[in-house]
Formats: C-alpha cells, sequence, structure tokens
C-alpha cells in the first residue's frame, strides 16, 4: 500500500486507517463504532446518507457484493487544523453477490471492479463525525457491465 501522508502517524489519520481495516474484515460492528453518536455516512454517488447502526449498511451491502473487497488507499491527506482526512483510493473485487443499491439490486456479473473513490472524514473527540464517500459509480457500472 503506497500512501502519501501530511503530517504522519497523527491520531486522526490512526483512526481512519483503523477504519478501513475494520471495513477489509468486513467487522460492521466494529465500523459503525468508530462513528461519534451522531456522526454519519453519505454515499454521495448513491445520494444516501446513513446514521446510526444504518451506518454499517455499506460494509454488508459491499461484502455481499465482492466478498473479496479490498480498498487500495493511495494518497492519504491529513489536515489536522480542521481535524480533516481525506483519502483518494480504489474499491477492487470480484462481483459474486447481488449489489443492492438504493435504485435496486445488480444480479452478480462475476466480473472485477477496481474503482476511483475519494473519502472524505471530518474528525471530532476521535471519532468520524462525518464521512462522504465519491465513488466513480458510472467507473464501477460500467465495469460490472450494466451500461
Amino acid at each position: 500500500m503506497k500512501a502519501s501522508v501530511i503530517n504522519q502517524n497523527s491520531e486522526n489519520e490512526k483512526l481512519i486507517r483503523e477504519l478501513y481495516r475494520i471495513a477489509e474484515e468486513q467487522d460492521t460492528q466494529g465500523f459503525v463504532g468508530l462513528f461519534a453518536e451522531d456522526g454519519y455516512f453519505w454515499d454521495v454517488s448513491a445520494g444516501t446518507k446513513y446514521y446510526g447502526q444504518d451506518i454499517g449498511k455499506t460494509v454488508d451491502v459491499y461484502a455481499t457484493a465482492f466478498p473479496d473487497m479490498h480498498r487500495e488507499l493511495y494518497d492519504l491527506y491529513v489536515l489536522e487544523n480542521e481535524n480533516t482526512v481525506v483519502v483518494e483510493l480504489s474499491l477492487n473485487g470480484t462481483h459474486n453477490g447481488p449489489l443492492q443499491l438504493p435504485s435496486g439490486t445488480i444480479p452478480a456479473t462475476n466480473k472485477t471492479m477496481q474503482t476511483p473513490c475519494c473519502d472524505v472524514f471530518k474528525i471530532e473527540n476521535g471519532k468520524i463525525k462525518s464521512f462522504h464517500c465519491y465513488t466513480a459509480a458510472t467507473i464501477l457500472l460500467g465495469q460490472l457491465g450494466v451500461f
């Protein structure tokens, strides 16, 4: 995993790296546990915000659709004075299960994806206050043969 980091080894960076590690393990409750009580996850491309236990739905949805899901982190930008972390990454996996989206379900295509993504986190008191996920949905759908 190659990553460029500003302000390496900060607590905010460690928190976000832990979030990705937990997502890789498909630990839904661990994932949700890193969010502030009033925190949220916004799947921008799907137009859906998740709060509370619903934050974990995204981990479950992608684990079902892509059991071998791997997030390759390219660059991390940690802005301590703003409690902000920005991550450029790709979402990688084989579409071996149904992909349940707010607009409908895509049956397994057995195709692989390597989809660009940018995540923006705001952190408050050691917890994630907001997670805005900008997945390149048109690329993802194209790789799955939807287009």
